[in-house]
């Protein structure tokens, strides 16, 4: 498929800028040496991509990749039932999430967008992986403790308290040293950090180096963005304002968000943060600081804000939907993808499974 018109590369713009915040100083080590770093970030295929999946990390992946930095992508097609009974669609999911990818500006000539399950070998760290995290570390993980609270199933399933060691043989399969994340999937980057640092001192590589990195949180420049309902945005709560969602489904959703009495808008995340949450969505669309818009809409009121946040929301993704409506025409291409991402990591999976089993003794 050519890319032309608006799925072309776009001019270097303000994400292209190192991010701010937490993690500054990584940062700007990445934009000084790209070549030095490789990133392995990827989702669940359970739903479309939305507004707080695009500027807590698709943002930072686009920008990783201009910089020229080896990203592999992972469609987490296996993990899809840990916290569900079936994997319903998990095919046409998946090819829409490789669309939501090239949408947002991921590039397969760059980047490796492969699936969980075409990756044997990658599964296969599972097993000694899991040999050096205890019960109770697993247990403690805040973020499966969230996802067990919000499960749709009527017991926990053994994945689910797996899921970050899954995460953490996604990370390692390919060596990645770089992860973009969100605040919020910490606990999950910790866990294979821990991985990583127990597997080398438990089986030293003969030249004295550690098979495995201790891969680094790359942190998004935008706090978590709150969902409509005020709590946590997620595809499975049906709060949040899909990538792929047309204009006039943004804007009822928008208008359905909550707020609060009070006229005047202000930016105080800690005091008012579901008005907050929209003003940073608008800022973060509109590239300017929060404190800016609040100060604009003044005493405007929560319906001044949601049509704020709504036409710089659709003016936003325009673009993004425009290359992805581009895309979804030629579904052939997107399983092209998937086979040419997953020969390109089937050969990274074999050789790392490989010296794994060599310091270990196992060949």
């Amino acid at each position: 498929m050519t890319v032309t018109g608006p799925a072309a590369e776009r001019p270097a713009d303000p994400a292209d800028r190192p991010a701010e915040g937490p993690g500054t100083d990584l940062a700007e080590q990445v934009h000084r040496d790209p070549a030095a770093h490789r990133v392995l970030t990827g989702d669940r295929p359970t739903g479309p991509l939305h507004l707080g999946h695009y500027f807590g990390t698709l943002q930072n992946r686009v920008r990783l990749q201009r910089l020229g930095v080896e990203m592999f992508v992972v469609v987490a097609d296996y993990q899809v039932i840990t916290d569900r009974d079936i994997a319903d669609r998990l095919a046409e999911h998946s090819e829409n999430l490789v669309l939501d990818y090239l949408a947002a500006g991921l590039d397969p000539d760059r980047a490796t967008i492969f699936a969980h399950s075409a990756v044997p070998a990658l599964n296969q760290l599972l097993l000694p992986f899991l040999s050096l995290v205890s019960v109770a570390e697993l247990g403690r993980n805040p973020t499966v403790k969230d996802e067990i609270a919000h499960s749709s199933q009527a017991a926990v399933n053994g994945l689910m308290f797996t899921y970050p060691v899954h995460q953490a043989a996604d990370i390692l399969f390919c060596k990645a040293n770089l992860v973009p994340v969100g605040q919020d999937q910490l606990p999950h980057l910790e866990v294979a950090r821990t991985v990583a640092r127990r597997f080398n001192e438990r089986y030293p590589h003969p030249d004295g180096t550690g098979v495995f990195p201790r891969p680094e949180a790359l942190l998004s420049a935008a706090p978590l963005l709150l969902g409509t309902d005020g709590g946590k945005m997620s595809k499975s709560r049906g709060n949040a304002v899909s990538l792929s969602a047309d204009e006039d489904t943004t804007a009822r959703l928008i208008r359905g968000a909550r707020t609060d009495t009070e006229r005047r808008i202000s930016y105080d995340p800690a005091g008012r943060p579901e008005v907050s949450s929209l003003v940073l969505l608008a800022a973060l669309c509109q590239d300017r600081a929060p404190e800016q818009i609040a100060e604009e809409l003044g005493d405007g009121g929560g319906a001044a804000l949601k049509r704020t946040v709504t036409e710089s929301v659709n003016e936003y993704l325009r673009p993004i939907r425009a290359r992805r409506t581009e895309f979804a025409a030629d579904r052939g291409y997107i399983r092209q993808v998937l086979r040419d991402g997953a020969e390109r990591a089937n050969a990274v999976a074999d050789a790392t499974l490989a010296e794994v089993r060599a310091v270990m003794g196992s060949v």
